[in-house]
């Protein structure tokens, strides 16, 4: 009894030594040290509640709003909407990556990090970003003929990429659409008295939640001449998206299908690099919410009804503040006949460049009359439910902001619009959020909890 008196006390006088904690609570040490990162040509804006819907009506155009006070979290946005430049280094990563796998697949050495196993459909080929993709040798061009318009399509001889060839392939999980699942079965199940004892197999299976989407990147440029009969703007579909002309100009003819899938892509980019230098992930880019959106646009002024405050559309000067249609057709006399230049116009109060005008944007809400009534204030988002999925009405989405080709009604702020998801306009873009982690910027700091003694 004394032997095993002394072997325990041994025991505890070893363990305490090893530990640094001395049999406190002082949670997993050693962990990340985070630090905010500001992201370029990104703002930062302060979480605060508002009342959504707040401003002057038109009888006309305008449907009665009872305005609500609506709940944001800390948010980054775009501090202007996405310009051809940085939509087009989405497609050129979309086109690099086809052309890396096609070369991998067709056996040239170094394209593939792991050329034997070309991938499960979760689990696609590793590439080899490093490795020079030589386009003009001859064993490299046979290999991506089928990246190009075929001889059939082609005109003067050029040879050039097959904009329907440039899919986007991407994962995700519907966390919306599992929980709704695992509360009806849980409720199910209860009623039973057997609680979980009989649940389906996709709850307990993670992949069966994954969603894959294949979507093509490359922008309506034909938006210019469809969206208007009888306006010569072949000119637009030939040149906005391609010249460099255009390049700070905001891209248009974007789905909201599109805009989404940029996000993903910007989200998969950033948080790459991060892990490459052993930093933790940052939260996702998306579409913003409608509250969002509408949260920034207003700049923290209460109740005003465009970005700049105030009920007018000019300056003391007389000049025009955004670009959009005045005086019944006179498009030029702010400045612009179509798209302008982004941050053209001086910025709201929040830094944020064209949230009146120019082009609407892409919310990731779909559209409701009752959204104001059925949102829950807390962080509000309208998004389908899993069993109307095909409901027409849940493929209508919110666009907000107004554009170059709208009456000054659609450019206040609190003026809601819509369009289908799947189509793409000459004047809707879009710009991205990334939700804050943390509550506001300096709450993250070192502390004792995550600071190894």
């Amino acid at each position: 009894m004394k032997k095993v008196f002394l072997m325990l006390a041994t025991v505890l006088v070893l363990w305490s030594c090893g530990s640094s904690d001395k049999g406190e609570l002082v949670g997993v040490q050693g962990r990340p040290y985070f630090e905010d990162i500001d992201l370029k040509g990104m703002v930062f804006i302060d979480q605060g509640n508002f009342h959504m819907g707040a401003g002057t009506q038109n009888a006309t155009y305008g449907q009665p709003v009872q305005p609500r006070t609506m709940q944001v979290g800390s948010y980054f946005m775009d501090e202007t909407e996405i310009t051809n430049n940085e939509y087009r280094q989405f497609v050129n990563f979309v086109i690099d990556s086809i052309a890396r796998r096609m070369l991998g697949e067709a056996g040239i050495d170094g394209y593939l990090i792991e050329e034997d196993e070309y991938g499960e459909p979760l689990d696609p080929p590793v590439l080899n970003k490093k490795e020079k993709i030589r386009w003009t040798e001859q064993e490299s061009r046979e290999a991506l003929e089928d990246l190009y318009l075929p001889e059939r399509d082609r005109f003067y001889k050029r040879r050039q990429i097959d904009p329907a060839k440039l899919n986007y392939e991407y994962y995700w999980i519907d966390y919306r659409e599992s929980a709704q699942k695992e509360q009806a079965t849980t409720v199910r199940e209860e009623h039973k008295g057997t609680m979980f004892a009989n649940r389906p197999k996709g709850l307990n299976n993670r992949s069966a939640m994954i969603k894959k989407e294949v979507v093509n990147v490359y922008p309506d440029t034909l938006c210019w001449v469809h969206d208007y009969t009888y306006s010569m703007n072949e000119d637009f579909s030939r040149m906005y998206f391609t010249s460099p002309a255009y390049d700070n100009y905001p891209v248009v003819g974007i789905s909201w299908v599109q805009a989404k899938a940029f996000c993903v892509w910007r989200s998969n980019y950033l948080n790459q690099y991060l892990e490459s230098i052993d930093y933790v992930q940052m939260n996702d880019f998306r579409l913003p919410t409608e509250a969002e959106w509408e949260f920034a646009a207003r700049g923290g002024m209460q109740g005003e009804s465009y970005p700049w405050g105030g009920p007018y559309v000019r300056n003391p000067n007389g000049c025009f503040l955004a670009n959009y249609e005045p005086l019944r057709g006179a498009y030029d006399d702010d400045g612009g006949v179509k798209t302008l230049m982004v941050g053209h116009y001086a910025p709201n109060d929040y830094g944020l460049y064209d949230m009146a005008g120019n082009v609407a944007e892409w919310c990731i809400d779909a559209y409701s009359k009752s959204t104001y009534v059925v949102a829950n204030a807390l962080q509000p988002v309208y998004e389908y439910n899993a069993k109307d999925e095909d409901a027409p009405a849940m493929k209508l989405k919110v666009i907000r902001g107004g554009s170059w080709k709208d009456q000054k009604y659609f450019i206040q702020v609190q003026t809601r619009a819509y369009e289908y998801q799947d189509t793409a306009k000459s004047y809707i873009g879009f710009r991205c959020v990334q939700p804050y982690l943390g509550r506001v910027k300096g709450d993250n700091l070192k502390t004792a909890s995550n600071v190894a003694k």
